[in-house]
This record gives structure tokens, sequence and C-alpha cells, in this order.
């Protein structure tokens, strides 16, 4: 169990120095990055929960996909947060992957604090149940 944590404990604090960056480069007006940084925040803090099912994989369809049908289908979590992760992941892969796509201000500065609340609910989510 304590390789599990420290496991978990690593990919958090990613998640935190992601959200960081997402931060500057949000101030800096680098919204793309900003999107990118926010969507990783996001996923790696998912990531440090699922290591406590011994779950990982190199697609994040397959993350994704296991944590809805494990704790969203389940009720152990809220469908809102599979619909902030799900939404980041497509804008994330817009923005990275076609040519041309504009991200608003708006929109970056939402995603951001979904990600803020996604990695704080995760967080939170751990403490009460493998801490």
């Amino acid at each position: 169990m304590e390789k599990i944590r420290v496991l978990s404990n690593y990919r958090l604090e990613k998640a935190r120095q992601d959200l960081e960056t997402a931060r500057i480069n949000f101030e800096h007006g680098m919204l793309t990055q900003s999107i990118n940084r926010s969507y990783y925040a996001a996923f790696h803090a998912l990531r440090a929960l699922l290591a406590y099912d011994s779950f990982d994989s190199k697609r994040h369809s397959s993350i994704l996909g296991y944590f809805n049908k494990n704790y969203i289908a389940n009720d152990k979590i809220e469908q809102e947060y599979y619909r902030i992760i799900a939404s980041a992941f497509d804008i994330r892969t817009r923005c990275d992957y076609q040519d041309f796509y504009i991200i608003s201000k708006d929109e970056t500065k939402k995603q951001l604090k979904d990600a803020e609340k996604f990695v704080d609910m995760i967080e939170r989510y751990i403490d009460r149940w493998y801490k």
C-alpha cells in the first residue's frame, strides 16, 4: 500500500504543477498552452486516484472510460466530474491537433477553473477513502 500512496502522491504533485503552469500560461495569454496544462492537471489527478485501483493505461480514453464505469456509473463520484474531464480532453485534443482552432479567453478560464475543481475533488476523495 505504501508504494501506491507514493505513486498517487507523485501524480498529485504533477497535477498541482500542471495547474500552476496552466495559471501562468493563462496570465500570459498563452491560451492553448493553458488548455493543455489544465487538462493534464485533471488527467494526472485522475491517475493518482486510479493508482489505488492498480489501473493505468497509455490511452487517455481507456482511463476516462475506467473512471466513468467504476466511479461515475456507481455514484461514487458525481457525474459532473466526468463531464469536466471529458470536455477538457475534447478541447485539449482540438487545441493540440486541429490547425487554426481558436480557443477564447473565457473558455480557457472556465477550463482552468474546472481543472482546479477536479483536482480538489480528487484530493478530497483520496483523503477520505485512502488515507
